[in-house]
């Protein structure tokens, strides 16, 4: 018969490991990164792969190049923004479409009307060629996604917007308004839709979000007294602009003028 007394000794040790096994084991254990390894693939058959992907996109592209190369309308000359001091026909005319544009809109909605348009001159990013103008030519020349906004702004503003355009040198676009620099820099003959300015007055003002928000430091627009975002993206502006007209009307009218 087999003596089991001599293993009491190992068996009670055994019993020991395997609740402390067991307890360890159970319990939360919190892992470290110690070390990354990484290879280089190789890439293989390239030009099969290439062809692959062109041949996925082919009909999504096709698609859209169909809808942007599509004829809206013709443009009698090439229209530059570097091509005046104070005004340029680009930015007349984008101004003046940009305020009855936008104009349809706010009317419906606010049944108010907008006075002013004042953009940004460097906001216009390529020329308006002469000839086939398309959906294209609109995302060159505005391919950043500004919104349209009206800030509602007092005569006192008007002039501080005036005083920012004379000092800044630059042919931003304006429509709905005219004055003249004189000699010594100062501007006189404020008029807003024809009548002289005055300063007890809102004017509605269209701009875009970029220059409401301070952008270019137009500061004046932060002082509005009311703010309308119309969700309503400049470029869009000019395309539904495009789709309405057949010949595009070059602007010649002389809003700003110095002694």
């Amino acid at each position: 018969m087999v003596n089991l007394k001599k293993y009491n000794g190992f068996l009670k040790l055994f019993v020991i490991f395997l609740t402390l096994f067991s307890a360890l084991s159970c319990s939360k254990q919190v892992l470290h990164v110690t070390t990354i390894e990484g290879k280089l693939v190789p890439i293989v058959n390239t030009t099969n792969q290439s062809s692959e992907i062109d041949a996925f996109i082919k009909p999504y592209r096709e698609h859209i190049n169909k809808d942007l190369n599509t004829v809206l309308a013709y443009c009698p000359e090439t229209l530059d923004k570097s091509s005046g001091k104070w005004q340029t026909k680009i930015g007349n005319l984008q101004s003046d479409v940009t305020r009855s544009q936008g104009n349809r809109v706010f009317k419906s909605r606010e049944n108010k009307n907008i006075d002013i348009c004042m953009l940004n001159s460097g906001g216009i990013r390529s020329v308006l060629p002469k000839g086939d103008v398309t959906a294209r030519t609109a995302f060159e020349i505005m391919p950043f996604e500004n919104s349209l906004v009206v800030i509602a702004l007092k005569g006192e503003q008007i002039t501080e917007l005036v005083n920012y355009f004379i000092a800044d040198k630059k042919p931003h676009p304006l429509s709905g308004m005219s004055f003249t620099i004189d000699k010594n820099g100062t501007p006189k003959s404020i008029q807003v839709q024809g009548k002289a300015l005055n300063l007890e007055t809102i004017y509605y003002v269209a701009t875009n979000d970029y220059l409401a928000n301070g952008g270019d430091n137009m500061t004046f627009f932060s002082k509005g007294v009311q703010k309308y975002d119309l969700n309503y993206k400049l470029r869009d502006i000019l395309i539904d602009y495009f789709k309405d007209v057949d010949t595009i009307p070059v602007p010649t009218d002389i809003r700003i003028t110095e002694e």
